[in-house]
């Protein structure tokens, strides 16, 4: 390591520091890099707080070195302050073969694979990819949607709004049906937003109702919503894009584990054993009703309002969830979701 960067190490510089990570990864200095890491490491045992560093450093590989050194910073450890998940990060900018051969870890694996499953690759054949783990097939099936991916850029990540329903939402009066007992149903709609309310300044309530998606709208809000129906993909691609976000400051969870809270929020509303057979689950998904519902005024930060309803069997559920960035935020809103 040059003197210059060791100077920088010893003064604690962190802007210095980031200037310098800039200029490695312009000159693709991959070995450099890796070295002022663990110089950066070490230096926390003298006291010296250049973890957000070395953190930069192991995002800055995963999104841009070639796959072996990028597939070196995926630990289960590694990653917690970034702008998501690394394995989300490395996948975004590696094909599966280009990673593959140096991922030791089966569920880091998992979910690489998954991740290029989400932009196209086709996996099912390798044991590599370690499909038994999220118990997802590794090729996205016909009735799936096109899913809301995010973009990394070296420093903010950017995501894809699911806002493609053509279905407008029209006024309609609500009111509120008798809860039914159903703490799993409940629970896993609640999951999906869990970093919002957890790590961030969100709020969510879901419910299951006697009677249908009116019914559990009318419970979760007051006389009077907009509804719009939509079909099965478009809720589907909506509740994975909120269960991979972290919202307005909770930590990305990754489209890999969005597309996998879908399935088996799908399986579970479908009443079908885990893990489902694709195709059907594909029909009952599409038996069902699905609908957008919001109470009329405008939406900022992140929202999830969606209602489903089995009119065989005579129910119905709803989430409401929200999570609003501070004011002084709201320039930035869409730029960086973690």
């Amino acid at each position: 390591m040059n003197e210059q960067l060791k100077d920088l190490i010893e003064a604690g510089d962190l802007n210095g520091l980031v200037r310098a990570v800039d200029g490695l990864c312009a000159g693709r200095a991959w070995e450099e890099l890796v070295d002022l890491a663990e110089a950066c490491e070490h230096a926390l045992e003298r006291g010296k707080q250049l973890w957000p560093i070395s953190a930069h450093i192991d995002y800055r590989i995963a999104l841009e070195a070639p796959g072996d050194y990028a597939a070196g910073v995926l630990h289960p450890d590694v990653g917690r302050f970034a702008h998501g998940p690394l394995t989300e990060v490395a996948a975004s900018t590696h094909t599966w073969a280009e990673l593959a051969a140096h991922i030791e870890e089966p569920q880091l694996a998992c979910y690489v694979a998954q991740e290029r499953v989400l932009r196209g690759e086709v996996v099912t054949e390798d044991e590599r990819a370690h499909l038994e783990i999220l118990e997802l097939p590794g090729i996205l099936v016909e009735w799936e949607p096109a899913y809301a991916l995010a973009l990394y850029r070296s420093d903010h990540v950017e995501v894809q709004e699911p806002w493609g329903a053509d279905a407008r939402l029209e006024r309609v009066d609500v009111h509120p049906g008798q809860r039914l007992d159903e703490p799993e149903m409940t629970q896993a709609l609640l999951d999906l937003v869990h970093p919002w309310t957890a790590e961030s300044n969100g709020a969510a309530r879901a419910v299951v109702v006697e009677g249908g998606a009116l019914q559990a709208v009318g419970s979760l809000t007051a006389l009077e919503a907009r509804v719009a129906e939509i079909d099965a993909a478009t809720a589907i691609n909506r509740i994975a894009w909120a269960a991979a976000s972290g919202g307005a400051h909770g930590r990305r969870r990754g489209a890999a584990l969005g597309r996998s809270m879908a399935w088996y929020l799908g399986a579970l509303v479908c009443d079908l054993p885990w893990p489902p057979d694709p195709a059907r689950l594909g029909v009952e998904l599409a038996r069902l009703r699905w609908f957008l519902w919001d109470e009329g005024a405008p939406e900022e930060g992140w929202t999830l309002r969606i209602a489903l309803e089995d009119s065989d069997n005579n129910w119905g559920a709803a989430i409401g969830a929200t999570d609003l960035m501070a004011e002084d935020e709201q320039g930035e809103e869409g730029r960086d979701e973690r």
